[in-house]
């Protein structure tokens, strides 16, 4: 079981409207492979706060009705657990954002990746390259 950041899923579903570096279409193809083996039943975690950020970015870019079809997908899967979040996790991921240096959300990753006993994040954010986990970009 790997931790799904939001950029994994923003990368592999959204199509630039013009050319982008060779850098970000490396990240787009590798998102799309991760995507893909989610898509055919890879059992992956992420949360309800992970999936605003995706929600937030789809709406700016492609669209309400684009956001709300991926999410419902994405809701459907049975292979993803979408972890709730409670206020208590989310103080606990400020504390730990501080102490870390990471965003807040990336620190909610590791507070969900620690009660669920994950050690493997799919991500393209360098800031997890700072703590324990593994982060996995193919």
């Amino acid at each position: 079981m790997r931790f799904v950041d939001a950029n994994v899923f923003i990368y592999a579903v959204l199509s630039p409207k013009a050319s982008i570096p060779e850098h970000i279409r490396k990240k787009k193809d590798a998102a799309r492979l991760i995507f893909q083996r989610i898509n055919h039943g890879e059992n992956v975690t992420t949360s309800t706060v992970h999936l605003s950020e995706v929600a937030n970015v789809l709406e700016d870019v492609a669209g309400i009705g684009f956001a709300a079809d991926f999410l419902s997908a994405i809701f459907s899967k049975a292979s993803i657990v979408i972890e709730p979040v409670t206020a208590e996790m989310y103080r606990d991921s400020v504390y730990r954002g501080q102490h870390h240096t990471i965003s807040i959300n990336d620190a909610l990753a590791l507070v969900i990746m620690d009660k669920r006993n994950i050690d493997e994040i799919y991500t393209f954010d360098r800031h997890f390259e700072q703590v324990r986990v593994k982060v996995v970009q193919e």
